[in-house]
């Protein structure tokens, strides 16, 4: 295609990218632009229901594939039934939802405030560029890992799951927290999720294909069909020092998305916060690139204070717990009330929510713990 003229041009068209796509739906000429055919392919996006404002859920329902009444854990012993809703979208449901957004495939050498400019040479200008081009390391954030492969699951039988289980914690503990995460899609189709809490970034596929093999026929269900499958190793943030993060960026071009670090620090979930920052974008693009590189700016630092609590807890989780009692910290976690755990997800917790975490006996060691509480770089046990 030839140069084009937009007023809204994102290099990356991940889920941050799209989801600021359908936030602005006709009100905008919108280009994405990523070098992948399909940046958003076999992935599912997942949320509770308070995580999200009921304005913003309005226009986000299109992307939707599915919504349930609620929610279960399982751990060793102990089960729950959570009434928080649930909700997923995935690669299908998000494509067909911005469908009418041009896609422009390409190598993106360099973004600026106005435009995006191609490995090829080909510059695409707009009123505003954003950089939504995914997570990259920074030695502002120290972080540990959520890795995971999915298989959504055509069963020959019902499965006879009425809602998603978020955590089965059941099975034997390897390579750091360990459990599986169910969504039922329809009676006889399921996404199984082999999931890890992990000191180290490296995904062994095989061995976790393996183990939904075996976790599945546990459960006593037939494998009809392997429709698809997703793998994903997601940032957990142990420490972030905010104000240096953001020293080195473009202050005039506008950031957005994991590249930002805008993601839940212990669930790496970043579907709340991309809405949160659709929603910037929606309503300041048309002051210009730099008055929105300075609102998306603000919030993000806002975001990450804000944030600090679960950095915290992060910590405590990687650095104090031994990788074989990290279940029984989660497991604690799941007994205390559905209110608690809702704003948790929300990451609005209160102090009172804070105080009711960390007090009664720890699940980890006291020695271990004092060294978390300080969030300094470079810091170690």
């Amino acid at each position: 295609m030839p140069d084009h003229q937009a007023d809204i041009v994102i290099a990356g068209a991940g889920l941050s990218a799209a989801l600021t796509a359908l936030r602005l739906g006709r009100t905008a000429r919108v280009v994405l632009v990523d070098r992948k055919p399909d940046p958003r392919a076999a992935h599912t996006w997942s949320f509770h229901a308070g995580d999200i404002p009921a304005d913003a859920q309005a226009w986000l329902a299109p992307a939707l594939r599915c919504r349930w009444p609620g929610q279960e854990v399982r751990f060793p012993g102990y089960g729950r039934r959570l009434r928080a809703g649930y909700a997923s979208l995935d690669s299908q449901s998000l494509g067909q939802a911005v469908a009418d957004v041009l896609h422009v495939r390409g190598e993106v050498a360099r973004v600026d405030p106005d435009g995006v400019t191609l490995a090829c040479g080909r510059r695409i200008a707009a009123r505003v560029a954003l950089d939504a081009r995914g997570f990259a390391p920074h030695p502002a954030l120290e972080i540990r890992f959520q890795k995971f492969l999915g298989q959504e699951l055509r069963l020959a039988a019902p499965h006879g799951l009425a809602r998603p289980v978020i955590m089965d914690a059941t099975v034997p503990q390897q390579d750091g927290y360990r459990f599986f995460y169910l969504l039922p899609f329809a009676p006889d189709r399921l996404l199984v999720e082999a999931t890890h809490y992990a000191d180290a970034a490296a995904l062994p596929a095989e061995t976790l294909r393996q183990g939904i093999a075996a976790y599945v026929a546990a459960q006593g269900w037939t494998v009809a069909q392997v429709l698809r499958e997703e793998t994903g190793v997601l940032p957990i943030a142990l420490r972030f020092d905010a104000p240096a993060f953001w020293r080195d960026r473009d202050p005039d071009l506008p950031v957005i998305g994991m590249r930002a670090g805008r993601f839940h620090p212990l669930t790496g979930y970043s579907l709340p916060c991309a809405v949160r920052s659709a929603e910037i974008v929606h309503d300041r693009w048309r002051q210009g690139p730099r008055a929105l590189a300075q609102a998306l700016r603000r919030d993000s630092l806002d975001l990450a204070r804000a944030q600090g609590f679960y950095r915290m807890l992060a910590r405590m989780l990687f650095l104090a717990a031994e990788p074989e009692g990290r279940r029984a910290v989660m497991a604690r976690f799941y007994r205390l009330p559905e209110g608690l755990i809702e704003r948790f997800y929300a990451g609005r917790s209160t102090l009172p929510d804070k105080a009711r975490i960390l007090m009664g006996k720890p699940p980890v060691p006291i020695r271990r713990a004092l060294p978390c509480l300080p969030e300094r770089l470079g810091a170690s046990l």
